[in-house]
């Protein structure tokens, strides 16, 4: 299935309780808009629960519009050295989502597996399909598994009780492959 045709899987997706990127007017010819900075046809892919909610995209939206991503929170943090260590850099790399929606409220809002499922079926596994996966966290990983994906196991950028220069380490190692 070509990218164009996955982004449209995207923006068909609707799961009551969240929102679509055309909702809070970010949609865009991308599937995830980490895109805008990391879509590599080529390299690793990076897997994690969900890009934002509504709340940030609205606050942050020219940053967003220009980078894709938030350089500031702790994920883009240790996704940045993580790209240091590996020698890679944004370009080099394919960053997604399990879950292509929206939390209305917050980022940590609760996703259930099964919105996962329907989500990741819908979007994610043609995304990931023929490429190297990197599944960053335990969403991400559990995603994987059940729908038969091989991918290496990392921890999540954002997990707590790490240092972001031990995340990073363990992620760009995985980057470098």
């Amino acid at each position: 299935m070509d990218y164009q045709e996955i982004g449209e899987r995207r923006r068909q997706l609707r799961i009551d309780g969240f929102a679509t990127l055309a909702d809070v007017g970010f949609d865009g010819d991308w599937v995830s808009p980490y895109q805008i900075s990391s879509r590599s046809k080529t390299g690793p892919v990076l897997l994690a629960l969900h890009w934002l909610d509504v709340p940030s995209i609205t606050q942050h939206h020219a940053i967003l519009t220009k980078l894709g991503f938030l350089p500031g929170i702790l994920f883009n943090k240790v996704l940045g050295q993580a790209l240091v260590e590996s020698g890679l850099t944004r370009s080099h790399i394919y960053v997604t989502q399990a879950f292509h929606l929206l939390p209305k409220e917050q980022r940590s809002e609760g996703i259930s597996r099964a919105n996962v499922d329907i989500s990741f079926d819908q979007v994610t596994r043609h995304e990931l399909s023929g490429r190297r996966v990197i599944a960053l966290g335990g969403v991400a990983t559990a995603a994987c598994r059940r729908h038969g994906i091989s991918h290496t196991v990392v921890c999540h950028p954002s997990a707590r009780g790490r240092t972001i220069s031990d995340k990073a380490l363990e992620i760009g190692r995985a980057l470098a492959g």
